[in-house]
């Protein structure tokens, strides 16, 4: 199972401890760093200032928003990204949802799936560079010539040479017709509150993958001793995004969570969080409902989960650690019992456990 570091978004000050996350993440054997947006901090700078100092992780946004940016324009951030990078950026879109869409970027939300085929199509063409970039769909005209035009535009190639044509898009889907759109166009999903319980039904709605297709799940991945006590830290923001990140009727998340079976409760945080109950939403948040879509245990336990989880087509977790200690702690456990690499600076410590207990030998 390969790990990806989520930074997410920020709050209201950056974290100060994001260089140092990130550092560990790449010598713990991270796969990948991730960055995310909603209406204050943006995706691609975190990744370009802090990504900088990395020489192995590939450094990907999960997600950004598609109404933030012209496609053209996401070409432009993809292509510099992974040239800087040497060709380890993955570029992860979504849609967002109406209020975010309409009342932050002042653009319509309808018809995602139309605007989201049109979006990635344009971006591919400006990445593959074999032709001026042309659109004849609605939603992204190119050239323009709607109200207010002047009749001069030019289909334009980007002046840059793209590094990669085939630099990877991922989309943040939740919806089974999104789902199945990134099986479509996209090299990879990026889900959230995915449950190894349905897999079948993500299999249904991913259909055939092409080779290489990644899903890559977001999931809280804690090691402790204590598992009940971290599942309640966990409520609050599982009540957060089923009661306020969405309007009533138009919730994202909260249909998924209905289509996990969790309807009443839905209705029944959706209702507490919106009346500024928010304390009583959390605790309405069954135990149940956390434990499926996160990994909380001990070493073992979270090393059973996530085979689990990877047997469910899992490819890659973006886990949320805040601190080295965790990223280590997850690290370690996501690593086969016969052998686990501790990353410490510059030297790897080999650990090994076997009847006779567990041996380290440090190695440059």
């Amino acid at each position: 199972m390969k790990l990806g570091l989520q930074l997410g978004y920020w709050g209201a000050q950056p974290p100060p401890n994001a260089p140092e996350l990130v550092q560990a993440a790449e010598d713990a054997g991270f796969d990948a760093v991730f960055a995310a947006e909603a209406w204050g901090s943006d995706a691609f700078t975190p990744l370009a200032w802090w990504g900088s100092a990395t020489r192995r992780v590939r450094l990907g946004t999960s997600v950004v928003q598609m109404s933030a940016r012209t496609p053209a324009a996401c070409a432009m951030h993809a292509l510099t990204l992974d040239h800087l990078s040497g060709g380890r950026f993955v570029l992860g879109l979504g849609v967002s949802g109406p209020q975010v869409v309409e009342g932050w970027y002042g653009q319509p939300f309808a018809k995602p799936l139309a605007r989201t085929r049109e979006y990635v199509s344009i971006v591919r063409q400006a990445l593959a560079r074999e032709a001026p970039v042309r659109n004849d769909g609605p939603h992204y005209p190119l050239p323009y010539e709607g109200a207010g035009a002047l009749g001069l535009g030019k289909p334009l190639k980007p002046i840059t040479h793209p590094l990669r044509a085939d630099l990877p898009i991922w989309l943040g889907a939740e919806g089974p017709r999104n789902v199945a759109l990134a099986a479509e166009i996209a090299d990879g999903w990026l889900a959230i509150y995915y449950a190894p319980r349905l897999a079948g039904m993500y299999r249904d709605w991913l259909g055939d993958l092409r080779e290489g297709f990644e899903v890559a799940a977001t999931c809280q991945v804690v090691v402790t001793d204590d598992a009940k006590a971290v599942r309640e830290l966990l409520k609050p923001m599982v009540a957060l995004y089923i009661g306020g990140m969405g309007a009533p009727g138009m919730n994202f998340h909260a249909e998924v969570f209905t289509r996990m079976g969790y309807g009443e409760v839905v209705a029944d945080v959706g209702r507490l969080f919106r009346s500024g109950r928010k304390t009583e939403a959390a605790q309405a948040v069954p135990e149940e409902l956390v434990g499926e879509i996160t990994i909380v245990g001990t070493a073992d336990e979270v090393r059973a989960e996530v085979a689990r989880w990877e047997a469910a087509g899992v490819t890659q977790l973006l886990v949320g650690c805040r601190d080295v200690a965790s990223i280590n702690a997850v690290a370690a456990a996501c690593q086969p019992v016969e052998q686990v690499l501790i990353w410490e600076g510059d030297r790897t410590l080999e650990h090994r456990q076997d009847a006779a207990g567990p041996h380290r030998s440090g190695r440059s």
